[in-house]
């Protein structure tokens, strides 16, 4: 039986001129967002607001994580626009700060990471001034392809280890815990004053001594920023909501984060790891 959503869940629906201006730029440039594919309850107010976080590298995931809405077909081609066309909407949309995510893609090679160093080349082009945030997969661990996209500069790198390591077999059956947990420790060792951020999903049975566990081991990798939001089922096929956390647990949350040194904490039900990035 599915858990009801309580009021603090709900979202009220937006829509607009800029809303569609956004969509219609999407569509015309041959691009993907994450607010779409996703399905996150935030999309409407975040493209009010003339933002959107681009997903690169197609529509389709070669992991099966089971909290996850993206879709797990064939994967798309690789497309050697992408990196001008990401570039052009950000201008086009007057961002003053670009995330950019992509699926995980272990069918490339280089697992994308030449992908991403492309586009944040051609956003430096198109407007210095752009602040970059890249949300990346684990590179399988592969160091060599974590150095591509360490060497491109972003501003911030987002890694999300999405739930607590006692729940990766049935959330993240493809990922471990600690493989991500290295790749975080791993950019802080190569590039000192890279900022680094991670996330996680709550609700999904996890209890609250392992939780301040995670935040204990991304503080022992010198994790600057973290985002905690409210897992919500995308459909009957994913795994279901155990519990709906009350908004006063994630303020509790944030109070022990910001006391345990990190340097910024988004908490609440309907964050997610670039809702108001811009501000972060």
């Amino acid at each position: 039986m599915r858990l009801r959503k309580p009021e603090w869940i709900r979202v009220k629906m937006q829509g607009g001129t800029v809303t569609n201006k956004v969509n219609s730029l999407i569509s015309d440039l041959s691009l993907n967002t994450v607010c779409n594919e996703a399905n996150c309850p935030n999309r409407m107010e975040c493209y009010e607001r003339g933002t959107a976080t681009f997903m690169i590298l197609g529509r389709n995931c070669t992991r099966n994580c089971t909290f996850c809405n993206v879709t797990r077909e064939r994967p798309d081609k690789v497309n050697p626009k992408e990196p001008k066309n990401v570039a052009n909407a950000i201008v086009k949309l007057g961002l003053k700060h670009a995330v950019i995510t992509s699926v995980t893609r272990d069918d490339l090679e280089d697992q994308g990471a030449n992908q991403f160093a492309r586009v944040v080349e051609e956003i430096r082009k198109a407007d210095p001034k752009v602040s970059i945030e890249l949300l990346i997969p684990d590179m399988q661990g592969r160091k060599e392809m974590i150095d591509i996209v360490l060497d491109s500069e972003p501003d911030i790198l987002n890694h999300n280890i999405e739930t607590v390591p006692e729940l990766y077999d049935e959330v993240r059956p493809m990922a471990i815990f600690d493989r991500s947990i290295e790749l975080l420790d791993y950019v802080k060792k190569t590039k000192p004053n890279m900022k680094t951020k991670s996330g996680m999903m709550l609700g999904l049975g996890e209890t609250k001594e392992q939780v301040l566990n995670v935040f204990k081991i991304l503080r022992e990798v010198d994790c600057d920023m973290l985002t905690l939001g409210q897992y919500l089922q995308p459909s009957k096929l994913h795994i279901p909501v155990v519990e709906y956390i009350r908004p006063e647990q994630f303020d509790e949350y944030k109070e022990i984060a910001l006391s345990m040194g990190f340097k910024r904490v988004a908490s609440g039900p309907l964050v997610r790891s670039s809702y108001y990035a811009e501000n972060f």
